[in-house]
């Protein structure tokens, strides 16, 4: 049984909205510009609104609009530039400082506390279903490594109780995460963030199928090659009982530093410096290789030099079929993508 889907390019505009000093920039940065988080203490504050247009997987563009998070700029916002900045959004991600004494989630606040944080963010949320009410939202409290282990799961629940109470027409559309730019937490939101809105994403599982039965993984994982957000994943009744949930967060944070770490030894300004590197023990065979010129693929198969290699070449083979994917993406082509479910079909499939 074949599937026909037309693939096209697709573009997103991306608002970043928060109080200043909330840790919008450092995350953006984190995330897209290959910063390390000791070095994004440096970033000043953003002043109005800094656009950065950021191509994602070949075939999504997006238009992420850093919003200044003054008084000043965020009562423009909801004022002379309320259109201009709230029309054809696709996705709002709204940061919360955590331990800002304006984000009191408390029906009685503490002295010197309010909940003129989340006034705020309604305010915005009014504005965004006024001009964009198809749009997703992305609530972050940011800097929970701030928080005492001890009480950061009271935290977490208060203040995600907190934004849900004040979601309003939003509330079946919103997803709410606690983040960091010290551990993996902000990759699995940003992850989640960037799944939303891609486009395609049946016709690439099912590629990543195929290539799960051609190798016999257990797990199958895509990554975008700059931010090495994990795009999406495939796998075995085996690798769906794998008990770390937060393994696809960790694996971006520890290759997004590895990759760093090359670009400082090798004095190259490439965002890709590796092809591919091999794990091998008695219980598992794991493989990392380049897939496209935008996404690297994860494998993780059954131990054994014969199941390697076939491993390794069933990947190569899979390369030319992505690709192609990519580029009917990239040339905005109204050409139809035909791919087989789970059979290997786009290219031979070898076994050891």
């Amino acid at each position: 049984m074949e599937a026909s889907k037309k693939i096209k390019q697709e573009k997103k505009k991306v608002l970043l909205m928060g109080k200043s000093g909330a840790g919008k920039s450092s995350m953006r940065s984190i995330i897209f510009s290959n910063h390390v988080a000791k070095d994004v203490r440096r970033l000043g504050a953003t002043i109005d609104v800094d656009k950065k247009r950021v191509k994602f997987l070949g075939n999504l563009l997006l238009d992420i609009w850093d919003c200044g998070g003054q008084d000043a700029f965020t009562e423009s916002y909801l004022t002379s530039q309320k259109s201009y900045v709230f029309s054809d959004v696709g996705v709002l991600i709204y940061v919360f400082d955590v331990e800002s004494t304006d984000f009191s989630a408390a029906e009685q606040h503490p002295p010197g506390h309010s909940d003129r944080d989340l006034q705020t963010f309604e305010a915005i949320i009014s504005a965004l279903g006024e001009y964009s009410p198809g749009a997703r939202i992305f609530a972050l409290t940011h800097k929970m490594d701030l928080v005492s282990a001890p009480y950061r799961a009271a935290v977490r629940k208060a203040k995600s109780d907190a934004i849900r109470a004040r979601s309003g027409r939003f509330l079946s559309n919103i997803g709410i995460y606690t983040t960091s730019i010290w551990d993996e937490s902000l990759y699995r939101a940003w992850g989640s963030i960037v799944n939303s809105l891609m486009p395609n994403l049946d016709i690439i599982e099912l590629g990543l199928k195929d290539l799960q039965a051609a190798t016999e993984a257990e797990e199958v994982v895509l990554f975008e090659q700059n931010t090495f957000l994990t795009v999406t994943r495939v796998g075995s009744e085996v690798g769906d009982e794998n008990p770390n949930s937060d393994r696809y967060e960790r694996l971006s944070n520890i290759i997004k530093t590895f990759k760093n770490s090359l670009s400082s030894y090798t004095e190259s300004n490439s965002s890709h410096q590796f092809d591919a590197f091999t794990i091998k023990t008695r219980i598992f065979n794991l493989i990392i290789h380049r897939l496209t010129h935008n996404t690297y693929v994860l494998v993780v198969f059954p131990p054994g030099e014969a199941e390697l290699h076939c491993a390794t070449l069933n990947i190569l083979q899979a390369k030319d079929e992505f690709a192609r994917i990519e580029s009917v993406a990239d040339e905005g082509a109204d050409e139809d993508v035909d791919r087989g479910r789970g059979k290997g079909q786009g290219w031979r499939v070898l076994r050891g």
